[in-house]
């Protein structure tokens, strides 16, 4: 995201929500919204680039012990150690 809208974090803060949606309105006005997508289409088709949709998942990793505390008395096979 910070690549897209060519904001360097380290020199200049991000945008507040006040600036995202006043840039978002001034699209809606001038219906460039419909439009800029459009064009985003046109170009991953003509560099046969597929789209599809998906969840943006925000994950923070806590340190905690290993546990075995269930009624097998054993360590969940899904679950898995992080360096």
């Amino acid at each position: 995201m910070r690549q897209l809208a060519d904001i360097d974090l380290g020199r200049e803060p991000a945008p507040d929500e006040t600036s995202i949606c006043k840039f978002r309105h001034l699209l809606e006005r001038h219906e460039l919204g419909r439009r800029i997508f459009e064009a985003m289409h046109d170009h991953f088709e003509a560099c046969a680039v597929q789209i599809a949709t998906g969840t943006i998942v925000d994950v923070t990793i806590v340190g905690a012990p290993s546990s075995t505390k269930n009624k097998a008395g054993a360590r969940d096979p899904g679950m898995h150690q992080t360096r």
